[in-house]
């Protein structure tokens, strides 16, 4: 075990098992107390490497991640103590690794329930070779204005109140974590302040003893008197006795040993820690407390005395002139973190994005203010969520379904279009889903999937301003401009196209009106009079189709159509529908394990 002072302004630890907060807060205390560098040199997260991003005061600081030990004691040399919030599964064996590193001279392990013949070998082992273990089951210990241990001591205002920012003149060493801060706001009132505490685990066998500790704040020169808060069960405090009885020990000593009120219990009864259980009368919290007083310890009559006698003891040592009186330092004000200032009203600040489609922050996401479970429930389509997300209301079921329509109608038309030839090439070259999923999609626009848009514009202008078919066709020729929505490659005046017949009968069926599809279909009268092939396409059905579906349903303003339309709604659904082929088509070519594909050479024009 160290004779002396564990802990200064220099030192710096590695966390393993990143844990935001305990590692905030002690580079806010840090900060507290005016330290130049982070007390944190690096984070170890198993499995993990990279960066994290904290706050060192106003600054915003990367602490680099390790995913191992070695690797971490490796890049930061001069990292000495080793902070453990590893699980009690992984503690002991993250703990012995730590150990034997020659650059660790500290290790602080906060899990509890460690296996006690594990934390034994820690034991033997920090002896064997002359290092020191906190806990297991501790909250770590501090040196005031120096360096504190993961949440020791609890929040900053907790540390501000109990003066912890700068050295007092008491060392503290505690069984209780709890108790620690209770202890470090007791002392603070009545004395300077706390030099050094620690706390060293409830579990049956801490890796260090509280007479450990006492012995070390004997040799700090800084430390003018010792409290010491026990615990009934174990044995602990005797050997702070046999110290105490052999002279070792030359500061005032305070102690309390809780527990006293067992004796009001009948059956033995466990309080709290592993270790607080008192196995017989030496056990007892009255036979601890009887030996410490007789040993030379100051002992007070029950906890609440407790104060007193750490009180008078302090003000003994001020009035023979042992304790000169500290000048009281402001520490800095610790900038508030964003999120902690807008919750409490004290800042007000922009947000970056604006949604009004979806929220996922309370118990179930919700689309348009419809929770998942309801559209779950009540049984809602592909169509429904699309009315949602997109329209921000729920459609009639009779334009859902046509919304669900014309995504089955478009999901796919052959391996020959752009899109999907791309996709296809993308796929056979190696490439993921995803890459290939968007080879094909970014060949979508006005000469693909764009005439859908085109065809809904044109005609809605048409017939908004009263065209005659034969004024709107004219005037679309003049303009050197083909009717969007108008001619196929293949169909013809009498070989319709199927799925045009599939939109208009259900559209005849389901939709209060059918306008503007049934001016498409007078323009396709004339344009047939032209050419047998101009005839009305599956793009000019859903188009026009589409404008009727939003001004039949009554659920939208004129200026809300126009939006739609301007904004290029037909289009994301092209967009929806062809990626449903799209990924098709990735999964075809990887199914059937095609090689890169090479175009053949006879079918290029070479030529100067």
């Amino acid at each position: 075990m160290a004779s002396g002072q564990l802990f200064s302004r220099t030192t710096q630890a590695l966390f393993y098992n990143y844990k935001q907060l305990p590692i905030q807060r002690m580079l806010d205390f840090d900060f507290l107390c005016g330290r130049e560098t982070p007390s944190v040199a690096g984070i170890i997260n198993p499995g993990s490497e990279g960066f994290q991003k904290l706050f060192f005061g106003q600054e915003e600081i990367a602490i680099l991640v390790h995913s191992a030990i070695d690797a971490a004691c490796a890049a930061h040399p001069t990292a000495d103590v080793f902070i453990n919030f590893a699980s009690y599964r992984s503690a002991a064996a993250s703990s012995m690794a730590a150990l034997k590193q020659p650059t660790i001279r500290v290790v602080a392990i906060i899990a509890e329930g460690v296996p006690e013949s594990d934390t034994k070998q820690l034991i033997a082992y920090a002896k064997a070779n002359n290092k020191v273990v906190i806990g297991p089951a501790t909250v770590g210990g501090i040196q005031a204005g120096a360096f504190k241990i993961g949440d020791t001591a609890g929040t900053i205002d907790n540390i501000i109140q109990c003066k912890l920012y700068r050295p007092g003149s008491v060392g503290f060493v505690s069984k209780s974590g709890g108790m620690s801060n209770e202890l470090y706001n007791t002392i603070a009132r009545v004395t300077d302040g706390i030099y050094e505490g620690i706390a060293i685990g409830g579990d049956v066998f801490p890796g260090s003893t509280l007479s450990d500790h006492v012995l070390r704040f004997n040799n700090i020169p800084q430390i003018k008197m010792i409290v010491v808060l026990g615990e009934l069960g174990g044995r602990d405090e005797y050997s702070l006795v046999e110290a105490l009885k052999q002279g070792k020990i030359n500061k005032p000593v305070v102690a309390w040993v809780s527990g006293t009120c067992a004796r009001l219990f009948k059956s033995e009864v466990q309080f709290g820690h592993a270790g607080a259980k008192s196995g017989g009368e030496m056990e007892s919290a009255q036979a601890k407390n009887q030996a410490l007083q007789d040993a030379g310890a100051v002992v007070p009559t029950s906890y609440e005395a407790f104060e007193t006698a750490i009180k008078e003891a302090f003000e003994k040592l001020a009035e023979e002139g042992k304790i000169s009186p500290l000048k009281e330092v402001k520490p800095p004000q610790i900038p508030e973190d964003l999120n902690t200032a807008i919750k409490s009203g004290k800042v007000r600040a922009p947000t970056h994005i604006v949604s009004t489609i979806s929220d996922d922050r309370g118990e179930e996401p919700c689309y348009a203010g419809v929770a998942m479970s309801s559209i779950v429930e009540q049984g809602y389509g592909v169509g429904d969520v699309i009315s949602l997300l997109w329209f921000k209301r729920s459609l009639p079921r009779y334009c859902t379904k046509f919304i669900e329509i014309c995504v089955m109608l478009c999901a796919d038309h052959g391996p020959c279009v752009s899109g999907a030839h791309n996709t296809i090439v993308t796929a056979r070259a190696g490439k993921d889903l995803v890459s290939s999923l968007v080879a094909g999609l970014l060949t979508i626009g006005p000469r693909f999937g764009g005439a859908v848009d085109d065809a809904a514009r044109y005609f809605k202008d048409a017939y908004d301003r009263g065209l005659t078919p034969y004024e709107f066709v004219e005037s679309m020729k003049k303009k050197g401009i083909r009717v969007p929505g108008i001619g196929h490659r293949i169909k013809r005046g009498d070989n319709r196209d199927k799925r045009v017949e599939l939109l208009q009968r259900f559209a005849r069926t389901n939709f209060p009106s059918v306008k503007y599809m049934e001016y498409a279909v007078e323009v396709e009268t004339y344009t047939l009079s032209k050419a047998n092939n101009l005839v009305l396409n599956v793009d000019g059905a859903i188009g026009t189709l589409f404008l009727d579906l939003l001004a039949g349903s009554g659920m939208f303003t004129k200026q809300e159509i126009d939006e739609i339309v301007e904004i290029g709604y037909l289009n994301g659904l092209f967009v929806l529908a062809r990626s449903i082929g799209l990924i098709g088509h990735t999964f075809d070519q990887k199914r059937l394990k095609q090689p890169l594909y090479r175009h053949p050479w006879e079918d290029v024009l070479y030529t100067k």
